[in-house]
């Protein structure tokens, strides 16, 4: 009985063979240098490749060179806009570098963040960038200390790690004192799990009392669709919430609409809303969200920057990023873009 046998891979050998040229030359074209080849020759190789079905080791290439071209990214949850369009910004800048990505979703769990990031440094990955919601996420698992790492979307410095994220505070505060000089008087949050006071319920307590307002009520609740829905039946339901409401993310406010029409109440009539993030959803509410727009690509070109260390920064925190605050018409402003 003749025992089957897998097929060979093709080589690069086979390549040189059939297309009449060296190995080199075929390096040459697959990697596009570092030397020219001649247009009928380069032409000949291609063909080579096509005919025979040759496919470039990319571990073996990472073994000669010392790199994969490979970046590790994570990110809390891939249904979310604002982490879809995050993760895009980043695959396109390094894709700008001749870098490609990984990416890897943790479902915002403390747990599946760890174990992501220990494969992704298993994966002998140029550099891994992490965005997190948790407060202080574990680094702990990484296999390979050596890896350069940065933290993205991160609101406050982590010791020895770089990090880049934007001026949650001072995002948070600004919307917020949008809705003062509307002239709420109760102006409540809605504020996702997030661990210990979390910037933006810092800057939404700031601009309060820097009007002289008293608190407003508060509900915590996941950073989805969901969560904001529930959130919105809790502050609103028993006929007794706040005037105006600054949300922290723009997929809870979505949720807090959806709340709202089904208890009768119109948005800005009854309830004013302002959001933060600014992610694409938030262009197409109705009525369109006010919120605070993090810099999206400046922040996914920075954070690939630094991987890299393509930058002149040393260490440390790579600085928080101003926000902007967009204008639509949950707030009470007549402006749309």
């Amino acid at each position: 009985m003749t025992v089957p046998t897998t097929p060979r891979a093709v080589t690069r050998a086979d390549v040189a063979r059939y297309a009449g040229v060296s190995t080199s030359v075929v390096s040459y074209v697959v990697h596009d240098g570092p030397r020219p080849v001649a247009a009928e020759t380069a032409a000949r190789v291609r063909e080579a490749i096509r005919v025979l079905g040759y496919r470039p080791n990319a571990s073996a290439q990472a073994l000669r060179t010392g790199s994969s071209k490979m970046l590790g990214l994570i990110v809390p949850e891939l249904d979310n806009p604002f982490w879809a369009e995050l993760a895009v910004e980043v695959t396109h800048v390094a894709a700008a570098r001749g870098y490609d990505v990984l990416l890897a979703n943790s479902d915002g769990d403390n747990g599946q963040e760890r174990e992501r990031l220990r494969t992704l440094s298993a994966r002998q990955v140029d550099g891994i960038i992490v965005t997190s919601i948790q407060t202080h996420p574990d680094l702990s698992t990484v296999t390979d200390p050596g890896i350069p790492m940065v933290l993205l979307n991160t609101f406050f410095e982590v010791p020895h790690y770089v990090s880049i994220g934007v001026d949650a505070f001072r995002g948070a505060h600004e919307g917020t004192r949008h809705l003062v000089e509307h002239g709420y008087d109760s102006i409540g949050l809605v504020m996702g799990h997030a661990g210990a006071m979390e910037l933006r319920e810092q800057g939404w307590m700031r601009a309060l009392r820097d009007a002289g307002r008293t608190d407003g009520p508060i509900v915590r609740c996941d950073f989805t669709r969901q969560g904001g829905h529930e959130a919105g039946l809790r502050m609103f339901g028993a006929g007794s919430g706040p005037r105006a409401v600054f949300v922290s993310s723009d997929m809870q406010a979505v949720g807090v609409m959806r709340a709202l029409y089904e208890l009768g109440l119109r948005v800005p009539e009854d309830v004013a809303i302002v959001s933060f993030d600014g992610a694409a959803e938030a262009d197409y509410t109705n009525p369109q969200l006010t919120t605070v727009r993090q810099p999206i690509e400046a922040m996914a070109r920075a954070a690939v920057e630094r991987v890299l260390g393509t930058d002149d920064t040393d260490g440390g925190h790579g600085g928080l990023m101003p926000p902007e605050l967009v204008l639509g018409a949950s707030c009470g402003c007549s402006v749309r873009r």
